[in-house]
Order: C-alpha cells, then sequence, then structure tokens
C-alpha cells in the first residue's frame, strides 16, 4: 500500500512540471508546446523499446491498439486542452479544476470497478472526498478573488480557459480508469514496459502533429520562427525536461502505483499533481501561500491520507440459479 502512495507521489512531483511549459513559453501556441513535449517523450521512448524489445515482443495487436488510444487521449488531447487553458485562464484555474481529479475519479472507480477492487464504503470514503473537495475550494476562492482584482482581465478568455480544463478533466478520468484495466488485466507485464509502450505509440502521433502544425504555419503565414521557435535552447530544454520526466518517468511511476492499489485509491493521489503544480506556481510567482491557500493544502492532503487508510470490502459475487 505505502510503496503504491510512494509511487504515486513521484509521479505527482513529475506531472507538476506540466503546469510550468505554458507559463514559461507564453508565446509559444499550446499545439506545439504539446506535440513538442510528446515528441520528446516518443523519442525518449525509442531506446528505452530497444531495451526492452523482448517484452514489447509479446504485446498483441489490441495492447498495441489500445497504447495508441492512451497516447491520443491520455497524453495528446489531454495536454493540448490543459495548456490552452493555462495560456488563457491562467495557472491557477486549470491547475483547480485537475485538482477536482480526485474527487471524480475516486467517484467513478467506486462506481465502475468494485466488483474487481472491491468496494471502499461511501461512509469510510465521503469524509476524505470532502476534505479534498473543500480543500480545492479553498484554494480556489484565493485564486479567483486575485484575479478578479487583475485591471486586464479577459472574461471570454477565462471562460474558455475554464471550458478546456474541463475538458482536461474529462481526458484524465477516462485515461487512469482505462489504464488500470489493462494493468490489471496483465499483472505478468510490466508497468515499465507498458509505459515504454504508450511513448513509442505516441512518437508517431506527435510527429504528425509538428508536421501538421509546420505546414499550417506555413500556409498560412504565421508569424513564428519554426522548427523551434523565437526561444529555441528554453523550449528543447523543456520539452525534453517534461518529455523525460513528466512523461516517461512520471508514467513509470503512476503504473507502479496502479498494480499496487484499488483504482479508487490510486484515483484520489492524483491530488499530488496539484499539489506539486501550486507549489511550482508558487516558487515561480516568488510568494508566499496565503493563509487560505494553506489551509487549503492541508485539507488536500489529510484527504489522502484518510483515503490511504482505507481499506476495500470485497464484494460477493451472486451465485447463478439452479
Amino acid at each position: 500500500m505505502w510503496t503504491g502512495v510512494f509511487f504515486a507521489l513521484a509521479a505527482g512531483l513529475m506531472w507538476g512540471l506540466v503546469f510550468v511549459g505554458p507559463l514559461l513559453l507564453p508565446e509559444y501556441p499550446a499545439v506545439l508546446q504539446t506535440v513538442g513535449r510528446y515528441l520528446a517523450f516518443g523519442l525518449i521512448a525509442l531506446p528505452m523499446g530497444w531495451l526492452d524489445r523482448r517484452e514489447l515482443a509479446k504485446l498483441s495487436r489490441a495492447d498495441w491498439l489500445e497504447a495508441l488510444k492512451l497516447a491520443a487521449v491520455g497524453n495528446l488531447l489531454y495536454y493540448l486542452c490543459l495548456s490552452s487553458a493555462i495560456q488563457r485562464a491562467g495557472g491557477p484555474l486549470p491547475t483547480m479544476m485537475i485538482g477536482t481529479l480526485p474527487v471524480v475519479i475516486g467517484i467513478s472507480a467506486n462506481l465502475r470497478n468494485h466488483q474487481r477492487d472491491g468496494r471502499l464504503p461511501w461512509r469510510q470514503l465521503a469524509p476524505s472526498l470532502a476534505l479534498i473537495a473543500v480543500g480545492i475550494a479553498c484554494v480556489n476562492q484565493v485564486e479567483l478573488q486575485a484575479l478578479r482584482q487583475h485591471p486586464q482581465a479577459d472574461t471570454w478568455a477565462y471562460a474558455t480557459g475554464a471550458l478546456l480544463a474541463a475538458g482536461a478533466v474529462l481526458c484524465w478520468t477516462w485515461y487512469p480508469l482505462r489504464n488500470a484495466d489493462w494493468l490489471r488485466g496483465h499483472p505478468d507485464r510490466r508497468p515499465r514496459t507498458w509505459s515504454t509502450a504508450q511513448g513509442l505509440a505516441t512518437l508517431p502521433l506527435a510527429a504528425l502533429g509538428y508536421l501538421a502544425f509546420g505546414g499550417y504555419a506555413y500556409s498560412s503565414d504565421l508569424a513564428f520562427a519554426l522548427p523551434f521557435g523565437p526561444r529555441p535552447a528554453l523550449f528543447i530544454g523543456l520539452m525534453v525536461a517534461m518529455g523525460l520526466f513528466a512523461s516517461w518517468l512520471g508514467t513509470l511511476c503512476w503504473n507502479e502505483a496502479s498494480q499496487r492499489l484499488p483504482t479508487a485509491t490510486v484515483g484520489q493521489l492524483i491530488v499530488f499533481e496539484t499539489l506539486s503544480a501550486l507549489l511550482y506556481a508558487f516558487l515561480l510567482r516568488g510568494q508566499w501561500p496565503a493563509p487560505l491557500t494553506l489551509l487549503g493544502i492541508g485539507l488536500l492532503v489529510g484527504g489522502v491520507v484518510w483515503a490511504a487508510r482505507i481499506e476495500p470490502e470485497p464484494v460477493g459475487l451472486a451465485l447463478p440459479a439452479e
């Protein structure tokens, strides 16, 4: 149990990095940041794939198709929505909306997978979900109040950012549930192999996306310096860092956690990503969180600790009538 929590924490710390890129590269289109990150992820997965080629050869055509689906929705579409949301609404709103994932996934998994993982009793799960929800509300209240005081706030951009962040939540509600289905259904497969397979599946999608963006920029006379933009060193460095840590290694740690924990529990541990993103955001701002923000963070952590201590109850299968 606690080994799984440790792996989920490591994944959250690395996934929090993805909220920093759009803030450091505001002049780069979200599409380019998305395909750039996952192109780096795919290239990093190539040598990993060579080292793990014997295990990868055991994957069936259906397995590779599943990896392609997970890569398209959980990687490319998710980060396209998230990076676009951050550029339109700033960092806090998308971070807080992504922070609802522990609640959304926890409820979805408890309804969907209780026959396989056991049922986490609602009477025990409810306090944890409530603590997480109230904690997110506290942090969100502080950030929204600060946004209202901004003299140049763009309401339309803020609203579209909220919608895109909701799209990211939908993508990442689907992804961990579907990913856990495959991992729990293939206990003989290494999480590292599955992480690498998703990276290899992402590579052609990202490469096609990069070429498509280049073609669009060229045909529409878009004033953007291709192929790496106006700050190539920073862009390449960030893409490689996110591809290595947030994509490959983060996915590996999450897969390790998914094999050790019930889906409803591991879903709540995505709160570590929110906490990490907030930490990095405040470090980038160079300011200390407000007291209400600190209270919200404490409630989030309390909810995670509470959920990690809940033992799932087995669900008996009904016997067929004679």
